[in-house]
C-alpha cells in the first residue's frame, strides 16, 4: 500500500510541467516521501501514523513550493485506517482533528469553497469506506462461524446416523442368524433320536434344517448385497422387508422343529404399514427364538390383536422363561418397539408360569408418516381382506 501511494504521489513530478509551475525539486520529493514512509505503521499505530502524515504535509505546505496533489493521498489512507481499527472516541477524536487540518489548509490555499467540500467529501468516503470493511470483515466471521457449525453439526448427523444403522444392522443379524441356528440346533439335536425312533420324522428335521438354512441364506444375500450397493452393484437384488404374511410360514418352520405353536389374529388390520408389520415380524421372530433356546417349553401361543388405537403383539409360552442369553434379543424387542412410539413388556405368564412378550404399537393416525429404520428396501405392496386365524 505504501508502495503504491508513493507511485501517486511521484506522478506530478515526473510529468512535463508547463513553465509557470512551481519547479518539481529533490526537496520537495523527499518531503513526499516522508509523507508516505509513516504508512508502514499504519495498522500497528494508526492514530499516530495520521498525525504524523499531516504534520508531514504541513510542512510540505509551509516550507516548499512544490508541485500539488490530486488527492491527499496519504491522509486518506491513514484516516481510512484510522476509522478501520481505532475504537470510537480515538474516531472521533481524530475526525474532529482531520476536518479542522482540511479547513486550515484550504482556507491558507485561497477559501476555495468547492475545494473545501470536495475535500471533505473524499475524506468522509475515507472513513465510511474504513467502516464498511470492519461491517463486511464481521459479517465473513458470522458466515464462516456458521459454515463451521453447520459442518460440525452434519458431521455429528451422521455420525448418530451412522451409529443408528450399525444398530439397525447389528439388529437384524440378530434376529436372523438366531432364529435360524436356533431351529436348525433343535432340529440336529433330535434328529439322531428321530432316525432311532421314527425315520420319517427325522427326515422332516432335516428338510427343516435345509429350508432354515436356506432361509437365512437369502435374507443375509439380500442384507449384504443392500450393503454392497455403493461398492459397484448398484443393480444388487432388493426383495420386500418381511411382512405379517409371513408370521404364518415363521409359524409353521417353529412348529416343525420344537414346541406346537398357535397363532391368532383378531381385529381388522386396516391399511397395512410395511415398515410396522416388518417390525412385528421381526418382534415375533425374536421371541419365538428365545423360546426354542431358552424356554424349554411344550406350548407357544402368538397373538396380534388390531385394536383401533394400537396393534398388540403377544407371545406366551408354558416354559422356565429365557434364563440364558445375552438378553440382546429382549432389547432389540424394546428397541423396534420404541422406534414406533410403542412399548415392550416381558414377564411370567399366566398364572407365573411360563414367560410372556408383550408389545403395544400405536396405530399412525391418517396423514402422517412413521419413519424407522425398518422402512429400508421395503417395496410397495397390496393387502385385502382379514387376517384368517391359524391354529396348531
Amino acid at each position: 500500500m505504501a508502495l503504491l501511494v508513493q507511485v501517486a504521489m511521484t506522478m506530478p513530478f515526473v510529468v512535463p510541467r508547463a513553465p509557470e509551475m512551481p519547479e518539481a525539486t529533490w526537496t520537495s520529493y523527499g518531503l513526499t516521501t516522508l509523507m508516505v514512509l509513516p504508512l508502514l505503521a499504519r495498522r500497528r499505530a494508526p492514530v499516530a501514523v495520521l498525525i504524523a502524515v499531516l504534520v508531514a504535509g504541513a510542512l510540505y505546505t509551509f516550507a516548499v513550493d512544490g508541485p500539488g496533489q490530486p488527492l491527499p493521498y496519504p491522509g486518506l489512507v491513514s484516516f481510512y485506517t484510522v476509522a478501520e481499527l481505532s475504537s470510537p472516541p480515538k474516531r472521533i477524536g481524530i475526525a474532529a482533528l482531520t476536518v479542522a487540518a482540511v479547513l486550515v489548509s484550504v482556507g491558507l490555499d485561497g477559501d476555495d469553497m468547492r475545494e473545501l467540500f470536495f475535500s471533505l467529501f473524499v475524506f468522509a468516503a475515507a472513513y465510511a469506506f474504513g467502516r464498511f470493511t470492519v461491517t463486511r470483515r464481521a459479517c465473513l466471521r458470522a458466515v464462516e462461524d456458521r459454515a463451521r457449525q453447520l459442518e460440525l453439526t452434519h458431521r455429528i448427523e451422521a455420525e448418530q446416523a451412522a451409529a443408528r444403522e450399525r444398530a439397525r444392522i447389528a439388529r437384524e443379524m440378530h434376529d436372523i442368524l438366531s432364529h435360524a441356528v436356533s431351529l436348525m440346533i433343535v432340529q440336529a439335536e433330535a434328529g439322531p433320536v428321530a432316525v432311532r425312533t421314527a425315520p420319517e420324522r427325522a427326515e422332516a428335521a432335516f428338510d427343516t434344517i435345509s429350508e432354515t438354512g436356506r432361509d437365512a441364506m437369502a435374507q443375509l444375500r439380500r442384507m449384504l448385497g443392500v450393503l454392497r450397493e455403493n461398492e459397484g452393484t448398484p443393480d444388487a437384488p432388493r426383495e420386500p422387508q418381511p411382512a405379517l404374511a409371513g408370521l404364518p410360514g415363521l409359524v409353521e418352520r417353529v412348529r416343525a422343529g420344537g414346541p406346537a405353536v398357535s397363532y391368532e389374529v383378531t381385529g381388522d388390520p386396516g391399511t397395512p404399514d410395511l415398515a410396522v408389520e416388518a417390525t412385528v415380524y421381526r418382534i415375533v421372530q425374536e421371541a419365538l427364538t428365545n423360546v426354542v433356546r431358552h424356554a424349554d417349553a411344550s406350548t407357544v401361543r402368538v397373538r396380534l390383536e388390531h385394536g383401533p388405537e394400537a396393534l398388540t403383539i403377544t407371545v406366551t409360552d408354558d416354559g422356565r422363561g429365557p434364563g440364558g442369553g445375552s438378553g440382546l434379543g429382549l432389547v432389540g424387542i424394546r428397541e423396534r418397539a420404541a422406534a414406533h412410539g410403542g412399548t415392550a413388556g416381558t414377564g411370567p405368564g399366566p398364572n407365573g408360569r411360563g414367560f410372556r412378550v408383550r408389545v403395544t404399537i400405536p396405530r399412525a393416525r391418517p396423514g402422517t408418516e412413521v419413519k424407522t429404520e425398518a422402512e429400508a428396501g421395503v417395496e410397495t405392496k397390496t393387502k385385502t381382506g382379514r387376517t384368517t386365524v391359524v391354529r396348531s
